[in-house]
């Protein structure tokens, strides 16, 4: 049975989704043994060989020069952010959590996008990025008993991570993501070198943690591959939904590696920011398509005698 283009992308975002999750549970399984800049230092020089390896022998390794330049610079300084962040949080909170906090990058991004590079936002999607504002609150639950400070730092990776994004819709869509990513990687091993050797906290590792590492680097390298094979041949409004995926595949996880249920309050907010989400999609995609139908009518009526 041939898949059509879609439900194969579909299926390799799921994949991708699970490869980042599966990243996340190995870096969460090392706890407080390793300080979070040396994981960054480890993790980031394995991520970074990997994809110099893919760089190699598609033939792009003469094009290097390409990703040396200030947008990717703070791209690749956003990124950082975002893994430093995160990666300190990530030992702190319960996984589904950390995870449903996440899911409100979209509705980020759009604010980032509306704030400053001049997209324009109706008061529909306006309105649904409030309304996703308190999923996250009821997730964080501030002054309650279930509030953790480490929430804060998942807010500030998702603010890093929307940064990030926007910088990314500005770069030349002839660059090779690969080398984008690489940069990233590099960047990231050594802010976690340079973070490390600052404030004295190397940890000498045994076999185990070296392995953890080098796995947790595959799966992130793993996801990544996916999903740009993914956004390659499927339709964006297709296949951008299942990026939601990535928080059932936390709860599962969260339940299965760390005895974790995700309480009422999680649950609830998680819905509320996933299904803001999908409609702030929704509604691009119809004023995108909307406009493409107005300049094609234009256009037509310019040609006709």
């Amino acid at each position: 049975m041939t898949l059509s283009p879609n439900i194969l992308a579909s299926i390799y975002m799921m994949v991708s989704m699970l490869g980042f999750v599966l990243n996340d549970m190995l870096i969460k399984t090392l706890g407080d043994s390793l300080p979070t800049s040396q994981v960054m230092w480890i993790r980031g020089c394995f991520l970074s060989g990997l994809i110099f390896l893919i760089i190699w022998q598609r033939g792009l390794l003469p094009r290097w020069k390409e990703g040396v330049s200030v947008q990717i610079g703070v791209r690749a300084a956003c990124e950082g952010g975002a893994t430093l962040c995160f990666l300190t949080a990530l030992v702190l909170l319960p996984f589904a959590n950390l995870a449903a906090i996440l899911q409100f990058l979209p509705l980020a991004v759009t604010i980032g996008a509306a704030l400053f590079l001049g997209e324009p936002v109706g008061w529909r999607r306006w309105l649904a990025i409030l309304v996703g504002c308190v999923g996250v609150l009821i997730i964080i639950r501030p002054g309650m008993n279930g509030f953790h400070s480490a929430s804060i730092l998942v807010l500030f990776s998702v603010v890093f991570a929307a940064a990030r994004d926007l910088v990314t819709r500005k770069l030349p869509s002839n660059l090779p993501s690969l080398l984008v990513s690489w940069v990233s990687a590099i960047f990231i091993a050594l802010l976690g070198m340079v973070l490390t050797l600052v404030q004295g906290t190397w940890q000498a590792m045994n076999l185990e943690q070296v392995l953890t590492l080098l796995v947790a680097a595959f799966f992130l390298f793993f996801g990544y591959q996916f999903i740009i094979q993914c956004m390659r041949i499927g339709e964006i409004a297709y296949v951008v939904p299942y990026r939601y995926t990535s928080l059932l595949w936390a709860i599962l996880i969260g339940y299965l590696a760390f005895d974790e249920i995700p309480d009422n309050y999680t649950l609830i907010g998680s819905a509320i920011v996933v299904a803001m989400g999908l409609y702030t999609m929704y509604r691009e995609l119809r004023l995108n398509k909307a406009s493409a139908q107005n300049i094609k009518t234009a256009q037509s009526t310019k040609a006709s005698p």
